[in-house]
């Protein structure tokens, strides 16, 4: 298997140069990055785009102890067939799907190889926490550093998921020899139809809420906004003035529902539901991944209602995700964004 490999089988090196415009999925041979690649295969298939099998390798360097030191390296021939490797396997798994399909085995950094490609790919899909697999741990550094410096939304696909795409998982052994007990069908059978967001009054946040929006719309899902603000038992303490616990409940209610509103409006016909939950935002929004098809966030929300930044949220989000989680980077805005105020209350932060 070459470097690139075209859906027919065949080698295409004309796009060997071609940035990827599509799904791009990283791999490494996890089970991790198995159920990144059978989410990223539905979604590709779900928006008739390409799909790009990206592995990336770097060779090691092993400094030599003794009188004649020097360094030594691992045969690169030798990593690269089984990066190729890891690619065939995940070419097979997903050859029944309907989609134009190619390869790619990058040397390099993988997280930066991914970033690159994030300049021109629609979706980058990835697993979490990978451990073992080809050359590393691949997707534990990615799944850590692309969310916040990816230039396209990503997806992270926990194992956890296995269950819901009809994946096998070995059970995993724990950190004293002991297994690691993963009900997975008993999950899969929670999961509803529902697309939710969380969202903090930002416009970062309603950018996310728009890109959820679309991923409803194109599942033919509900679309969930959910608005958690820590509880009023302490938490804002340091405020010097006492706050309207009701009162403050009742603008972001009202806010909630303009928002609903605004979205009805660019996306007619999607239904769309509203809740408040009075609760830390980042077990709120983690509770919401065990039952919700996909959770969307934006990054690096500041202002917003009192104690959700989606900055600091978003990674506690990940880091504990029980589901597919995508985070929506801002670039620029959306011209969707100049008419919210026509339909009630923003707040103004």
């Amino acid at each position: 298997m070459d470097e690139t490999t075209g859906s027919n089988g065949a080698d295409n090196h004309a796009d060997l140069v071609t940035a990827p415009t599509g799904i791009v999925v990283g791999l490494d041979g996890s089970e991790q990055g198995n159920c990144a690649l059978i989410w990223a295969a539905r979604e590709a298939q779900r928006r008739r785009r390409p799909l790009h099998l990206v592995t990336a390798y770097s060779v090691p360097i092993f400094a030599a102890s003794g009188l004649d030191g020097g360094y030594a390296t691992v045969d690169d021939d030798v990593i690269r067939q089984g990066a190729e490797a890891v690619l065939q396997q995940a070419a097979a798994k997903v050859a029944d799907y309907n989609i134009e399909l190619d390869a790619r085995v990058e040397n390099g950094d993988a997280a930066g190889v991914l970033r690159e490609m994030s300049e021109t790919a629609e979706l980058l899909v990835f697993g979490s926490r990978g451990k073992g697999g080809f050359v590393g741990r691949l997707l534990g550094s990615v799944s850590s550093a692309l969310p916040a410096h990816s230039k396209c939304p990503t997806v992270t696909v926990p194992l956890s998921c296995a269950g819901r795409l009809g994946e096998p998982v070995e059970q995993a052994s724990g950190r004293h020899g002991k297994s690691d007990s993963i009900n997975i069908n008993a999950r899969s059978a929670e999961v509803l139809d529902v697309v939710t967001v969380g969202v903090d009054g930002s416009d970062r946040a309603r950018l996310a809420v728009l890109r959820a929006a679309e991923q409803a719309r194109r599942a033919d899902r509900t679309l969930r906004v959910v608005c958690a603000i820590p509880p009023f038992n302490g938490s804002l303490s340091w405020v010097p003035a006492p706050l309207d616990r009701d009162a403050v409940f009742r603008d972001i209610n009202e806010q909630l529902a303009a928002g609903k509103r605004w979205l009805a409006s660019h996306f007619p016909g999607l239904l769309i539901e509203t809740e408040l939950v009075e609760g830390p935002p980042v077990e709120v929004l983690i509770r919401e991944t065990k039952s919700s098809e996909l959770v969307v966030l934006g990054t690096r929300g500041r202002g917003g209602f009192a104690g959700m930044l989606l900055g600091s949220t978003t990674d506690g989000v990940l880091h504990h995700a029980k589901g597919p989680v995508m985070v929506v980077r801002d670039k620029g805005g959306d011209p969707r964004l100049a008419d919210r105020a026509d339909f009630g209350p923003v707040f103004k932060g």
